[in-house]
């Protein structure tokens, strides 16, 4: 992944209700959300869920489809995963990685 594209993902993602967004739809999977049900999951006007699924989209982090009247939105898991693996690639200084390293994510933190 080139630099340019982590700073517009990374970008993308730092702001409360894109990132709020992006990890609902990385818990959806494949089959995606509607638009209207992150709106109401987030407990933001649907015009401004547009905004942000805008920004998310316009960084390749997440990809939408029309089923009937809705658009359903999906995360990229290959965009996703090229992110992770820029920002990894080099941990630990290429050796394995242990808990000793504290790299692991710490199994008792509970994430927002």
């Amino acid at each position: 992944m080139q630099a340019h594209r982590v700073i517009r993902a990374l970008a993308a993602l730092a702001q409360e209700h894109r990132l709020a967004a992006f990890r609902l739809l990385v818990q959806a999977g494949e089959p995606g959300v509607a638009a209207g049900t992150l709106a109401d999951k987030l407990d933001i006007p649907p015009s401004s869920m547009s905004f942000h699924l805008a920004q998310l989209a316009n960084a390749g982090l997440v990809t939408q489809r029309r089923e009937s009247r809705s658009i359903i939105y999906s995360a990229d898991y290959a965009v996703m995963n090229d992110l992770m693996g820029y920002l990894t690639e080099n941990c630990c200084g290429g050796i394995s990685c242990t808990a000793d390293f504290g790299c692991q994510p710490h199994p008792g933190r509970k994430s927002a």
